[in-house]
């Protein structure tokens, strides 16, 4: 930039490198108070009363004919319903929660995992009133144009197009107005609500406010821009060792505590695959996968939201991961595990695959089995492992696995959530780009180099791993 940027902009550039929010920030500062708490739970208690309500009714009425499967479809359905009316905070956590088949019924899961994000833009003049309470008297002086209309929305921020003074076109992730202080209220009242079911005796020995308070922090941290600038400097220098990988260039210095500015990547349409060869469709799933394999399995790194919003393809073949907001760094422990179980699981070492399982667990019950846990588990590895390519599928391996763990009473580590939901994610993307891409065999040179960290990975491999 052309412009010396003051003192007030210096703090925020370091806010945006540094990354300074804490685990649970929003329960110990800046609490929303007992009367916002108070009118907010009021208002979700009667949204839940008119949804859940009649869903009471027609459970009872179903069951006692014996159409209980019905019935839990009906409730899950509803669910889902009043999640997405309740807002962005519930929403999020809803989907989140559609991995954890080991706590929940794979009908209410199935549910969860169709939750849509689905709120209107910001106005022109929201958001103008937010660029000028976000930079003030500089935002002339940083920017020579901003679109008055957005090239995306989400619940927690709008993106524009717009350009720096000194030049080149920019992507703005400007953050919505107050959302901060809604998401918290609502994050506050999920840890209380989750206090109050942990003491209720269906919930009992289960790990609910682990659970939950893993997942709170999880969507909190998507309001912290600091943390996400962080995060995509990281991806980008991570995947920049990646063959036709592309991630935007993050502008720290035009950047602050509620507002990104990101390289401008021309040309990104969902529609893109459909229009190329099956030889540039094949190299799409090719490096969606190392991306992804990357990320899990060496860096620890996890790009938990890698929809068609922030997955798109170029015509040369190139891949574009957009938005590092829904991420989360493993626990070098935790990266170590996953990689491990994924590697036992594609050699077919069943046994070794149950031990990695009960060793994560962060709960049991009273009466888990883990001799018959390991058993049925081995089992399951050992008809994936030999599967063809177009047979296996990550989704149903996952969901027998949580079911599993769910009858003989384990409970999964919640830090586990966000490498399957990452994976889970993209498999139907990798699946319609190459139906015959084989997860296992192109994540073995990537898991040799996360479980030994010291071997190069060869990239390229991926373009020939199809059986």
């Amino acid at each position: 930039m052309s412009t010396t940027p003051d003192a007030s902009a210096e703090k925020a550039i370091r806010a945006v490198t540094a990354g300074t929010l804490h685990r649970s920030t929003y329960c110990r500062s800046g609490s929303p108070s007992g009367f916002a708490l108070s009118f907010r739970a009021v208002a979700i208690a009667l949204q839940a009363a008119r949804f859940l309500g009649p869903v009471a009714i027609a459970w009872a009425a179903l069951a006692t004919v014996g159409k209980r499967r019905i019935a839990m479809d009906h409730v899950a359905r509803q669910l889902v319903a009043l999640l997405e009316r309740l807002g962005p905070a519930f929403i999020k956590g809803g989907q989140i929660l559609s991995t954890r088949r080991d706590m929940l019924p794979g009908t209410v899961c199935a549910c969860l995992s169709g939750l849509q994000d689905s709120v209107a833009p910001m106005s022109e003049q929201q958001a103008r009133e937010a660029l000028t309470a976000i930079y003030g008297s500089a935002l002339d002086t940083i920017f020579a144009e901003i679109d008055d209309q957005p090239i995306a929305s989400g619940s927690i921020a709008c993106v524009y197009k717009g350009r720096l003074k000194d030049g080149p076109e920019v992507a703005i992730k400007l953050q919505r107005s107050f959302i901060g202080n809604v998401m918290t209220t609502d994050l506050v009242l999920i840890t209380k609500i989750g206090a109050i079911l942990a003491r209720l005796p269906w919930f009992r020995g289960l790990p609910i406010c682990a659970v939950l308070n893993h997942l709170c922090d999880a969507i909190y941290a998507q309001l912290d821009f600091a943390r996400e600038a962080t995060h995509l400097v990281r991806l980008r220098d991570a995947l920049s060792l990646v063959p036709r990988v592309w991630v935007p260039k993050l502008y720290k210095e035009a950047s602050r505590d509620r507002a990104l500015v990101m390289e401008f990547i021309p040309e990104l349409d969902t529609t893109q695959a459909e229009r190329c060869s099956l030889a540039t469709r094949k190299r799409f799933a090719a490096g969606t996968l190392r991306a992804v394999y990357r990320m899990l399995f060496v860096d620890g790194l996890v790009h938990c939201d890698l929809h068609p919003g922030n997955l798109y393809f170029k015509p040369g073949g190139q891949v574009v991961v957009l938005d590092a907001g829904f991420s989360v760094l493993l626990t070098e422990e935790m990266r170590q595990l996953f990689a491990e179980f994924f590697l036992e699981m594609a050699l077919g070492r069943g046994g070794r695959c149950a031990d990695i399982v009960i060793e994560s667990a962060v709960g049991r019950r009273v009466d888990a089995d883990l001799d018959s846990f390991r058993l049925r588990l081995a089992d399951l590895v050992n008809r994936n492992s030999g599967l063809p390519a177009q047979e296996f599928s990550l989704i149903a391996f996952a969901a027998e696995m949580f079911d599993l763990q769910r009858k003989f009473g384990l409970h999964a580590a919640p830090e586990l959530v966000f490498p399957l939901l990452s994976l889970l994610t993209i498999e139907g993307t990798v699946r319609c780009l190459d139906p015959d891409v084989d997860f296992q065999e192109a994540a073995k040179p990537f898991l040799t180099q996360g479980i030994f960290q010291d071997r190069p990975v060869n990239l390229e491999f991926t373009e020939t791993s199809s059986r």
